[in-house]
């Protein structure tokens, strides 16, 4: 910034208020910058510039796995709604790892971030990294919470576990579930609401009986599980399986594909099959998957506007929900061939 100060022929505040704020220089000097940008090719270090300053305008975010589409759709309408309030929104992935999670907290500690929006793995016992974090700047989680307390956007798991269940009993057999690994306080809850949801209807819960290990590869797992589940069909203590999540319903759809069984609704079928959700893919699985669908670019919306409200870049006033410190949304009932 000095070097290209001297260049311009202008003092480095002057050339400093000119890169916070190109309007608040006069014309002559904004076209004298603009002139010696074109010509000297400099840029500014946006993260120098950024620890400079009291708070920056980088807002961090944090997510389990950069190519699922949930997390795509979530982070593109976070990055667009920061875009428009100023900010950059720049996004790391933990890869599903205790370690790569806490390594990316490290990293938006150095950039001097002004808050961030995460999308937390583990459980409540190992968020130390996130706790510390949270002392320092504010943070909106998304998709799961790491415990009761935070700041949360996502989905009422009550409210769209009541949904399917209802649907699958007056529709066939009533479900048994199809957990998902413990990767998150989302395996155990969802697991509660289905139990929920199945006594509140005078049933009695049917948990099936899979491994708790942590991965992240829902697919497979759920295709591995699956497939020894269904060497002995008639054992299952229903021939309705609800997931708790639309990943899963992938990996039961293709085992019982591999076993010969025909998923759908109907006397013509051996399984009926449904997910959580309505993960962007499901509708083109093979059969379409009957599930529940989270809002995705509402829960961007609504994180990013919590967060900004938080920095006093934003009020409630367009959005009553944002007055709360957790919102909860509701989800919709999409039938489709699987169940």
């Amino acid at each position: 910034m000095e070097d290209f100060s001297e260049y311009v022929g202008l003092s480095r505040p002057t050339v400093s208020k000119y890169f916070n704020d190109p309007s608040s220089v006069r014309k002559k000097t904004r076209e004298a910058i603009e002139d010696a940008l074109r010509k000297s090719g400099f840029k500014p270090n946006l993260f120098a510039v950024n620890l400079n300053r009291r708070r920056s305008n980088i807002i961090g975010i944090i997510i389990p796995n950069a190519l699922d589409p949930f997390y795509m759709a979530l982070t593109r309408r976070i990055q667009s709604i920061a875009a428009e309030a100023g900010f950059l929104a720049f996004v790391l992935s933990s890869d599903g790892r205790p370690e790569v999670e806490d390594d990316a907290v490290s990293t938006l500690q150095s950039m001097n971030v002004a808050g961030a929006i995460i999308a937390p793995i583990g459980t409540t016992s190992r968020n130390s990294a996130l706790r510390a974090l949270a002392r320092d700047i504010p943070l909106v989680y998304v998709d799961a919470p790491p415990d009761e307390e935070a700041s949360f956007v996502g989905s009422d798991n009550r409210q769209s576990f009541g949904l399917i269940v209802d649907y699958l009993c007056r529709s066939g057999e009533p479900p048994c579930f199809f957990g998902m690994p413990e990767v998150n306080r989302n395996a155990g809850h969802r697991r509660e609401v289905y139990i929920e949801a199945m006594e509140t209807a005078g049933l009695k819960p049917a948990v099936l009986d899979i491994s708790t290990g942590g991965t992240w590869d829902f697919e497979r797992f759920a295709f591995e599980e699956a497939s020894r589940l269904l060497e002995r069909v008639e054992n299952l203590p229903t021939r309705t399986i609800v997931c708790a999540n639309d990943r899963l319903a992938f990996g039961v759809i293709a085992a019982a594909w591999q076993k010969g069984l025909k998923v759908g609704h109907g006397a013509a079928f051996d399984l009926r099959v449904a997910g959580h959700d309505d993960h962007p893919l499901s509708q083109y699985a093979c059969p379409p998957i009957t599930t529940v669908a989270q809002n995705y670019n509402e829960i961007g919306r609504l994180a990013i506007g919590l967060l900004l409200k938080k920095l006093g870049e934003a009020d409630d006033a367009d959005d009553v929900r944002l007055r709360r410190d957790q919102i909860l949304l509701k989800s919709d009932l999409m039938l489709r061939a699987s169940a």
